[in-house]
């Protein structure tokens, strides 16, 4: 799979992250929340990331 940043909410790597990937799809980088409440699939993981992350992609017409 190739992935490129498509947009991060700092310069370092270990912040809050889009990447688009040759698959067509997106990997988002983010906190993993353990007070959710929710059940989740074994096969699948819930990551946190800021409104502001969401609100650059957009406006920076990445995604």
């Amino acid at each position: 799979m190739k992935v490129t940043k498509l947009v991060s909410t700092c310069d370092i790597k270990d912040c809050p992250t889009i990447y688009a990937t040759d698959r067509g799809t997106l990997l988002v980088q983010g906190e993993t929340p353990t007070d959710h409440g929710l059940r989740i699939p074994a096969h699948e993981n819930l990551v946190e990331i800021p409104i502001e992350l969401i609100q650059k992609a957009i406006r920076d017409n990445l995604i």
